[in-house]
């Protein structure tokens, strides 16, 4: 029998060590090493199934530029945020928290797509996985279901069935016989997709893994495992809310930018096409406090209501709370506001929202968020129709922002007739109002 040796990781960023230690030298946390058990069998239990050619140097000019056909999943949103589809060989991972939807919506895009796919899960049952295919609005015509959580039982059943695309829910729930730990651990995680990693290449099948998260909200398991995939997913959304935001921190096929919105109705999910028209309310109209942002997430345009309470403060000590924006770049543009513009706001609560839940990181917010805080603290509503796309800087002065033309084709769709913007802000062929303002103060002097 082969001597099993033991060695210790760091479960954060996955750093081997000889011994135990207090704190990882890597990652700078601690309490985070722990001892796991190596076992390497001389012979691997899953044949290689290699088909190419031999790996052999080849110069620049002779490798072929043909791009694989990528594969539509039938899901607008799903689309946009891959790049146009997914790409044959793929290996994708998405993350998010319990219950947000990422198994509903693998399942969702496994009942939808015209090519044959293999939902893998170690955490359901088949059972289970049939009652929630009832509520979904598809036709089960190639999907497949396997409920194992062995990776080498998982590869032999994709080899012989050859679907397009692979699913796999969830990466912590795998194991293999290369490792004798516990499945989960920082060895299994990095081990079973590896192995993945090899069978997408070889094979041209896409798979899909979806991944934990801890309750920091970074991906559960070694760093290593968003380094050896294609594409990092993040699904996010409050599970009180009926928005879900899918995100591409990482794409090595297109974009990472994107942002794609749904709904989580009784049915599953549903792609939102024009989130502009479910983030702006109409029942706002002589209200203050409410602005409306011309923002950009990725290549898609969106009007975001900015809502504002100014009060004075109770318990001495004045608040500051903000939903969906950074609140380091509020308390920014507070100091600029007192110091500009003369507003007396030190001994003010500030509270903000972004409506819908969603987390916008688009500069041009800047505007919008200074005038919804004027429009609370002076308690006079802004002119109906009127959204704004600017940037502010430390001295007051409006900066303008990227790709103007789509904030206003967007604005004017919406029945938008003004647009303030910074001065130099080139607009050309512009058929709703435009107004260039230099300064905060003019802005002041303009609404109120």
């Amino acid at each position: 029998m082969a001597q099993v040796k033991t060695a210790f990781f760091c479960k954060n960023c996955g750093t081997q060590y000889s011994k135990w230690q207090g704190q990882c030298h890597a990652c700078k946390e601690w309490n985070t090493i722990s001892e796991e058990i190596l076992h390497k069998p001389k012979k691997e239990a899953w044949k290689n199934i290699a088909t190419g050619p031999s790996n052999a140097p080849v110069l620049v000019q002779e490798v072929s530029s043909d791009q694989q056909k990528r594969a539509k999943t039938n899901d607008p949103e799903l689309d946009r945020v891959l790049g146009g589809g997914i790409v044959p060989g793929a290996l994708v991972l998405l993350a998010g928290e319990p219950g947000i939807g990422k198994s509903t919506l693998l399942l969702q895009l496994g009942l939808q797509v015209p090519y044959k796919v293999l939902y893998v899960s170690g955490e359901e049952s088949m059972a289970q996985i049939k009652l929630r295919s009832k509520r979904m609005d598809g036709v089960p015509e190639n999907c497949y279901l396997l409920n194992e959580t062995h990776v080498e039982r998982i590869l032999t059943q994709a080899q012989q069935l050859q679907p397009k695309l692979l699913i796999v829910d969830s990466v912590q729930t795998l194991h293999t016989d290369m490792i004798d730990s516990g499945a989960g651990s920082v060895s299994q995680v990095r081990e079973c997709t590896a192995a993945l990693q090899r069978f997408a290449k070889q094979t041209h099948i896409t798979v899909i893994l979806v991944g934990h998260i801890t309750k920091d909200g970074m991906i559960a398991g070694p760093k290593i495992l968003e380094h050896m995939v294609d594409v990092v997913l993040h699904f996010e959304g409050d599970r009180n809310h009926m928005y879900r935001i899918l995100r591409t921190p990482k794409n090595r096929f297109g974009a990472t930018a994107e942002l794609g919105i749904y709904e989580m109705l009784s049915n599953g999910l549903r792609p939102v096409t024009n989130p502009s028209e479910l983030l702006i309310s109409n029942k706002n109209q002589g209200l203050s406090g409410h602005a409306i942002a011309a923002t950009l997430e990725g290549m898609r345009p969106m009007l975001i209501e900015c809502q504002a309470l100014v009060s004075s403060a109770v318990y001495g000590t004045p608040q500051r709370s903000c939903t969906g924006f950074n609140a380091k770049r509020l308390n920014m543009l507070l100091a600029v506001l007192e110091k500009r513009a003369g507003f007396k706001l030190g001994a003010k609560d500030v509270f903000l929202n972004l409506a819908g839940g969603i987390r916008i990181e688009d500069p041009a917010l800047d505007l919008a968020v200074v005038a919804a805080v004027l429009s609370s603290s002076l308690d006079v509503a802004i002119p109906e129709g009127y959204t704004f796309a600017a940037e502010i800087g430390l001295s007051g002065e409006l900066r303008n922002v990227s790709r103007m033309e789509q904030r206003l084709q967007e604005a004017e769709k919406l029945g938008f007739h003004t647009l303030v913007v910074a001065q130099k802000t080139q607009t050309k062929n512009a058929k709703i109002k435009v107004i260039p303002l230099d300064n905060i103060r003019s802005l002041v002097d303009l609404l109120f």
